[in-house]
This record gives structure tokens, C-alpha cells and sequence, in this order.
């Protein structure tokens, strides 16, 4: 079966930086899954795994729009430091997770108050060339359930 609409496709990839230099990588760990077609995913990672089936190998390499956008100036906020998720003592460079009304959010953090936070909302790969070393693991067609909600469910999905 190949990837297209309506199926829900596992994958392990192994993430690299332009200097050829591992961010991360899901073996070891489950695979990813995720629901074609509803931007589950990043969009040139979604192209790119279009048409596919189990057991295929490839890397595509992302430009920053294809991937999590361009860096942005002036993307800092102020939150209070409870907010953050991650780590109990916080440091600027460090990587937090933050709940927004849209959901959880990748921010790192620059400077550290007593009570507040000053973070930078971009993601922490907006404005990087990426390259995906991808393996397909298993596609299936998605369960109405998954469609309507728009999501992978089980192992590597969404959970309930």
C-alpha cells in the first residue's frame, strides 16, 4: 500500500543539520506515525513521503519554508517561569515547552527573572536547511475515527 489520503503511515527518520550533523532521531523509539493529508507533519517531509510504501529508504532535504518557516526578529515574550515545561532550573539556550490555547509549543528561553521568563517563540529549527534519513515502516488505511479527528491514533499517534 503507498502513502496517500486517508492512510496513517509509521516512519523512523534520523534528522540532520546542513553541516551533515544529527539533531535527532526516532530509533530507539517508536516510530512516527501520522495521518497524510492533514498537515500532521511537516509539509516537504509530507511531499516527500507521498507515493511511498513499507520498507522504502530516502532522505529529502527541507528548505526553512518547506520545514518550520524562517526565523523571525522580535519573537520574544515575557511569561512566567511556572509556565515552563522541561527542567526545573532554567538557563538561556535551554529548550522549554510551553501549552498555548494552540496547543504545546517549542520555545527557547533567553533570559531568566525571578518570576518571569523572557522566551523566543520561534521554533528552534525555524530558518535551518534539514535533511530527513527516512525509513517507511508500515502504512495502513486510516480508521474513520482517525479522519474525523484528523490525527494517527496508537503507537507513534495521538493518544486520547
Amino acid at each position: 500500500m503507498k502513502i496517500a489520503e486517508k492512510t496513517v503511515a509509521q516512519f523512523h527518520y534520523v534528522l540532520k543539520d546542513e553541516a551533515g550533523d544529527e539533531i535527532e532521531s526516532s530509533h530507539g523509539g517508536d516510530p512516527m506515525a501520522y495521518l497524510h493529508g492533514a498537515n500532521n507533519t511537516l509539509v516537504g517531509l509530507e511531499n516527500a513521503l507521498a507515493g511511498k510504501e513499507a520498507g522504502d529508504k530516502f532522505s529529502v532535504t527541507l528548505q526553512p519554508e518547506e520545514a518550520y518557516g524562517e526565523r523571525q526578529e522580535d519573537m520574544n515574550q515575557r511569561i512566567p517561569v511556572k509556565h515552563l515545561q522541561g527542567a526545573q532550573k532554567w538557563a538561556p539556550g535551554m529548550t522549554a515547552v510551553v501549552q498555548t490555547e494552540q496547543g504545546q509549543r517549542q520555545v527557547t528561553v533567553v533570559k531568566v527573572g525571578k518570576f518571569m521568563v523572557t522566551v523566543d517563540i520561534n521554533p528552534p529549527l525555524a530558518g535551518k536547511v534539514l535533511t530527513f534519513d527516512v525509513e517507511v515502516v508500515d502504512v495502513r488505511e486510516a480508521s474513520e475515527e482517525e479522519v474525523q479527528h484528523g490525527h494517527a491514533h496508537g503507537v507513534g499517534g495521538h493518544h486520547h
